[in-house]
């Protein structure tokens, strides 16, 4: 299923996507993860999936916290630049999430998809498919974290237009909501004298539609959090929507 035609495919693929994100607060996400650990009670043997790894950042931190990680992503090149970092409690594989992950088929206490790392299909069953694959790696009585942007706070805030300079690079960036119920960020800008042009779209899934897709995968939520503090969700101010879902 992997198709340089899907945005993702392409752009996670491209060191601009490093370039304009590389200020990303990692120390804020390791924060989370660490919260996230007590919430959760992680036990010292637990396995752990990190689904959609990138360069596998937040692997490495779990695995220096004594975990066993797994980190699984779509990106020949991310996942290249995290197998830097592997050891024998520290595996990276190229992995589309939408398949089976078939060398750890239930068998991970947790399962950790964080930071916006879903919605990007084109099709609504796709959606479906990448939980349902994911529930297959879980052991009995497992648990999924999903952490989304919450649709309702960022359509309402969304920025139609910016600038950003980043490496002596000018970003160009639009966002809108296109009528088939994506947030579409456009991205142009130059590089030794070469135009270009990437999209990321992100499907606004909401909570009701998140609640379906892990009752189709045998999972029952837990818990919706709004924040990297574990707070209740709020669906008018809650920065993100975060669910815990047990198998």
């Amino acid at each position: 299923m992997m198709n340089k035609k899907e945005w993702f495919g392409e752009w996670f693929d491209s060191p601009y996507y490093h370039i304009l994100y590389k200020d990303r607060d990692y120390v804020e996400a390791q924060k989370f993860i660490s919260v996230l650990a007590d919430k959760l009670a992680f036990a010292p043997d637990a396995k752990i999936m990190d689904l959609a790894c990138g360069k596998g950042r937040h692997s490495i931190f779990l695995n220096k916290k004594g975990y066993h990680v797994v980190g699984l992503d779509l990106s020949a090149q991310n996942i290249e630049a995290a197998r830097q970092s592997a050891n024998s409690s520290l595996q990276f594989y190229i992995h589309d999430m939408r398949n089976v992950f078939e060398q750890g088929k239930g068998s991970f206490d947790f399962i950790l998809n964080l930071f916006t790392s879903f919605g990007y299909f084109a099709q609504e069953d796709e959606n479906k498919q990448a939980i349902c694959r994911a529930a297959e790696g879980l052991k009995k009585g497992g648990k999924f974290v999903l952490d989304f942007l919450n649709p309702e706070k960022v359509i309402q805030g969304l920025v139609p237009k910016e600038r950003k300079t980043v490496e002596n690079i000018d970003f160009s960036i639009t966002r809108a909501l296109s009528d088939d119920g994506y947030i579409v960020k456009d991205i142009w800008f130059e590089d030794e004298n070469r135009p270009f042009h990437f999209q990321e779209r992100v499907k606004a899934i909401r909570k009701e539609d998140f609640i379906q897709y892990f009752e189709a995968a045998g999972l029952t939520v837990e818990a919706v959090y709004g924040d990297y503090q574990l707070n209740d969700y709020d669906e008018r101010i809650s920065d993100r929507m975060i669910f815990v879902a047990k198998k």
